[in-house]
């Protein structure tokens, strides 16, 4: 249970923040955001406040910003249809009911000649006993009535396309954006909480069991020397403990001025078929502002990087596809780490957001990097691609992925539980 909830919470955090980005980015931008989910499937809840509804779906695949313009969601009103309109005093269209017209009372019914949702605003034809036409606005803020279910209208401004290139953009990139700096901040929590490490030779916290407790070395001891060799740095501190697994050491050690020498024999551990000697310290830690925020940013680069290298090492064919992970392999390896603690939990929280930041930001079609490849075709020809092509090189990378992740999740079965 515990791992089950620490997979939904990490899980549930990466793609919150992920689809966040897009949200603040394009609201800024003016763009409708029709729609905020975490996940895909069945409405699991929603809650709508002001022109965007927020849903948790059932499938926790991902999730997705709903933009106005991005998909055929708006009804095409053409000529000869009869529709009820609700309007205001102004005689401004509140209201548009495209069927079951007999549950609105006070309805003006019309039979449309010409009409324009996106531009001008407007809706002209023939009101029922009328031989004249008759043209209403249509209130920026109307909605569409179909089947019960309310669309609003979404005005050419409003809408993703209308946008210019570096808006469009950064609504975009701002997802995977915001999975870089989740990661730091995590990184940064934890070394506000935990400390960061520091690589001086002095001795951290003791577990109660360790062979330097019961020796009495203690924490804050400074080491100037192991069985004679200088030391200069934890490593150094490290390095020899490890290589003498049961062997007696002597340290001579630097405590609130004194000098003491202690006799610690450290305890034999078998690590990857290695035997190693531990004493039962942790390394020394501060926890500066200055420091913490090093480190944040430090871990944040270090990740990214050795996960670029891991991809470079797929592409060339150094790693098999057997290698990668999808979500059953990554609740395997939450149900681990969460074993190991609440910082080890949070820092491969951190490792996973970055991950799926760089994931995102490859340029493969229906990801963020595939819909930045486009633009970038965009800002060379001086024109957008055609949409319709561009719609199914996205769904056919989609359908792609699903292929992946389905031999993925079968390799992770395998894996795990046969």
């Amino acid at each position: 249970m515990q791992t089950v909830i620490a997979f939904i919470v990490i899980f549930g955090a990466l793609v919150f923040f992920h689809e966040l980005g897009h949200l603040i980015f394009a609201k800024r931008a003016g763009i409708m955001c029709r729609e905020f989910a975490i996940g895909f499937g069945p409405k699991v809840f929603s809650y709508k406040k002001s022109e965007t509804t927020y849903t948790i779906r059932l499938l926790p695949l991902g999730g997705f910003v709903r933009m106005a313009g991005e998909d055929p969601e708006m009804v095409d009103i053409k000529p000869g249809y009869r529709v009820g309109l609700v309007l205001n005093e102004d005689e401004t269209i509140q209201k548009i009911i495209l069927n079951n017209k007999d549950k609105y009372p006070n309805l003006r019914v019309l039979e449309v000649e010409e009409s324009d949702l996106e531009h001008n605003l407007f809706i002209k034809g023939f009101e029922d006993g009328e031989e004249e036409t008759k043209t209403f606005p249509i209130s920026r803020d109307a909605v569409i009535i179909e089947d019960g279910v309310e669309t609003q209208v979404a005005p050419w401004d409003r809408q993703f396309a209308s946008k210019t290139l570096g808006q469009r953009a950064m609504a975009i990139f701002a997802g995977p954006l915001f999975n870089f700096i989740l990661a730091f901040v995590i990184f940064l929590l934890v070394g506000l909480l935990q400390g960061v490490p520091v690589n001086e030779p002095l001795l951290g916290k003791l577990t109660e069991d360790g062979a330097a407790r019961e020796a009495g070395l203690q924490q804050g001891d400074e080491v100037v020397s192991i069985d004679g060799n200088e030391i200069s740095t934890w490593e150094d501190i490290v390095a020899i403990i490890q290589k003498h697994p049961g062997d007696q050491l002597l340290f001579t050690v630097d405590r609130n001025g004194n000098t003491e020498e202690v006799s610690v024999t450290p305890k034999p551990q078998v690590i990857e078929d290695q035997e190693i000697g531990i004493i039962g310290v942790h390394s020394p830690v501060e926890k500066s502002p200055l420091k913490v925020i090093s480190n944040g940013f430090e871990q944040t680069y270090e990740w990214t990087k050795l996960i670029f290298v891991m991809l470079g090492k797929l592409v060339t064919g150094q790693f098999s596809i057997d290698a990668l992970s999808g979500p059953v392999g990554i609740y395997q390896s939450t149900d681990i780490v969460a074993q190991s603690g609440i910082y080890y939990l949070m820092r491969w929280g951190a490792i996973l957001s970055i991950n799926l930041g760089i994931m995102n930001l490859l340029p493969i079609p229906a990801l963020d990097g595939g819909r930045l490849m486009f633009f970038a075709v965009e800002a060379v020809r001086g024109k957008p691609v055609d949409r319709q092509k561009e719609g199914m090189v996205h769904f056919i990378g989609f359908a792609l992925l699903m292929v992946l992740m389905l031999v993925v999740t079968w390799n992770d079965i395998q894996r795990f539980f046969l």
